[in-house]
C-alpha cells in the first residue's frame, strides 16, 4: 500500500451546493428557501424549543421538585479502589482523577467501605465514611478530610 494507492470512501467528499446561480441549475430563484415564510427570509434563527408561536412543550409540562443550585456533588470511591497503590503512597484527589477514579464533573470525592484494604496509605479527601475510615487505619494508614 502507497499513497497513490489510497481513496476516499464514497460519500465522504460532498460538493458544495450552490445556490442562487439561475435556474438552469435547479437552485436559481429561491435558491432551495421555497415561497415566503420564516424559512425564507434572510437572518432566519428561531430559539431552541421554538415552536411557532405554539405554547413550547417545556411550559405545557408541570414542574414538580426542587432543584438545589448550591449542591455539592462527591464521586464515591471505595476502599477496594485505593488497592491499586503502592504502599506508602499520598492518595490525593489529583493522583485519584489521574488514575480514572472520578470525573471532572463532581465537585470533590467520597471514599465509602466497600472491599478491603491491605495497604498502609495516607488518603486525602472530600470525606470518608465510617466504615471506610476504620478499614483504612486497620491497615496502618491515615485519613486526611481535605
Amino acid at each position: 500500500m502507497d499513497l497513490s494507492s489510497l481513496k476516499n470512501t464514497p460519500g465522504a467528499r460532498k460538493t458544495r451546493k450552490r445556490v442562487g446561480r439561475g435556474r438552469a441549475s435547479g437552485m436559481g430563484k429561491t435558491s432551495t428557501r421555497g415561497h415566503k415564510g420564516q424559512q425564507a427570509r434572510k437572518g432566519h434563527k428561531v430559539k431552541l424549543g421554538f415552536e411557532g408561536g405554539q405554547m413550547p412543550l417545556i411550559r405545557r409540562l408541570p414542574k414538580r421538585g426542587f432543584k438545589n443550585p448550591t449542591r455539592v456533588v462527591y464521586a464515591p470511591v471505595n476502599v477496594c479502589d485505593l488497592e491499586r497503590f503502592e504502599n506508602g503512597t499520598d492518595v490525593t484527589l489529583e493522583l485519584l482523577r489521574e488514575n480514572g477514579l472520578y470525573a471532572k464533573k463532581f465537585d470533590g470525592v467520597k471514599i465509602l467501605g466497600h472491599g478491603d484494604l491491605t495497604k498502609k496509605l495516607t488518603v486525602k479527601a472530600n470525606g470518608v465514611s465510617a466504615s471506610a475510615k476504620a478499614k483504612i487505619e486497620a491497615a496502618g494508614g491515615t485519613v486526611e478530610i481535605v
